[in-house]
């Protein structure tokens, strides 16, 4: 039998593999006696002088080519940004690379041109967005009260404060030009069609990159409520929160809803999402002699506390064989946050394995696999996807005198894993999918 590591490998390629968005968009897209049908939908592409192609996020770059293959010679302009290194070679569409998690110029440049194709499509044209995971840092114009170094403090901020990604979104979209249904704004009266790559939990349009093309639900008041709630007040820049304020005085005018007739020629559909993954990976499992359940695609919160649940799930499935037995596979998606002290260098998904190795570190004598990974290839400022632990790893960090609590309070599971050679290192994937936790035992 394949040792549980390489079982765990094949399950992560095929995971990976299922929520490719080059395949995705072919999957659920064809050309057909001069229309374009997509899940239901269908375009008559005789009826638009100009195709332009826009948007942002890790996994466009894909998409971008998926577009060009499924519409040759029929696109006239486009650009999509990416973060750096996640580029590919497109023909018509532009591939320009920006800052992210933290967006910088070239977010704001790449996000100009793609405004000067929105505001130039008229109402017998036809804008396509593509979106992914990544799209709201890399997808950004500001109001002139907010410089790109305001924002850069907002971004660092929310990203260090522990707030969930919905809440990050609900900041961005109140301090932006393009977010919260404001490109559709531009967009219009060109009709839309906006593909999604899904990172979210639960799939909301209205959070993926921010919801640039949907109507936004949010408010500056929510906005406002969440500064207060992790006190960011002596975090922000000045601007920003005489920006909110203003916004809370009905100075600033609110994001669209869904009575803005901008969104009457708009199609958005999501067409990948973090539970296909795991779907493939438990049919992956169960191909090589493994038991699989998936708990849930919906993990989020604090990462220790999660990693006690979790370890607790795993024990009982080592020691009852409840809710599997062994050989089995416990599998967990989503995208639980960190709130940072200390000076250390990691991601979330690294901080998961060292945490889920602090409460495992008695079970020595049970064959076990655990790894936890960003779909996308990187987790937090590192070149690692994630990490793994086995019955083994308790061993080998007493051997080498590494203390787990230390590492743990630093947030420094990179160099922890470093030492151990246990990082997962992938690379770009060109998917972005939230994260992904399998158990093997």
């Amino acid at each position: 039998m394949r040792n549980l590591r390489q079982i765990a490998e094949q399950m992560m390629q095929a995971a990976i593999h299922a929520v490719d968005p080059y395949h995705l968009i072919l999957d659920h897209a064809r050309v057909k006696n001069q229309q374009l049908i997509i899940r239901g939908r269908h375009f008559n592409l005789n009826d638009f002088k100009h195709i332009y192609v826009i948007g942002a996020g890790k996994a466009s770059a894909a998409m971008a080519q998926a577009v060009e293959t499924l519409l040759p010679g029929r696109i006239s302009d486009g650009t999509v940004v990416v973060k750096y290194g996640h580029a590919k070679s497109t023909k018509t569409i532009r591939i320009l690379e920006a800052g992210h998690p933290i967006p910088d110029e070239n977010s704001l440049a790449g996000t100009r041109q793609m405004l000067r194709l929105a505001e130039q499509a008229g109402a017998d044209d036809l804008v396509i967005v593509l979106l992914s995971g990544g799209g709201s840092a890399l997808m950004e114009w500001l109001p002139e009260e907010i410089s790109l170094v305001d924002l850069r403090k907002v971004s660092q901020a929310l990203l260090a404060c522990g707030a969930d990604i919905e809440e990050i979104n609900t900041i961005r979209k109140h301090l932006s030009l393009v977010k919260g249904g404001r490109l559709a704004q531009a967009i219009a009266p060109a009709h839309g069609l906006t593909l999604i790559l899904s990172d979210v939990i639960g799939d909301p349009p209205e959070i993926i990159a921010s919801g640039p093309t949907v109507p936004d639900p949010s408010t500056f008041v929510q906005a406002w409520q969440i500064v207060e709630k992790y006190d960011l007040q002596s975090e922000f820049p000045v601007s920003v929160l005489k920006y909110l304020q203003a916004g809370l005085k009905g100075a600033v005018r609110e994001s669209p809803k869904a009575n803005d007739p901008a969104f009457q020629k708009m199609s958005n559909l999501i067409l990948g999402n973090n539970l296909l993954a795991l779907q493939k990976a438990a049919e992956t499992a169960q191909m090589n002699g493994h038991s699989s359940m998936i708990l849930t695609d919906r993990v989020q919160g604090e990462v220790q506390e999660i990693a006690k649940l979790m370890a607790g799930i795993f024990i009982a499935a080592l020691k009852y064989g409840h809710p599997l037995s062994s050989p089995g596979c416990l599998i967990l998606g989503g995208e639980p946050t960190v709130t940072l002290s200390g000076n250390g260098k990691g991601g979330r998904n690294q901080e998961m394995a060292l945490a889920v190795l602090k409460e495992m570190k008695d079970f020595r004598s049970h064959p076990f696999y655990f790894c936890s990974v960003g779909t996308d290839g990187t987790d937090g400022p590192t070149d690692a996807a994630g990490a793994w632990i086995d019955q083994d790893s308790p061993g080998k960090a007493a051997a080498q005198s590494l203390d787990l609590n230390q590492f743990l309070k630093n947030h420094d599971s990179y160099h922890f894993f470093q030492k151990m050679n246990q990082l997962i290192i992938t690379g770009p994937t060109g998917t972005n999918v939230m994260d992904m936790m399998l158990f093997l035992f």
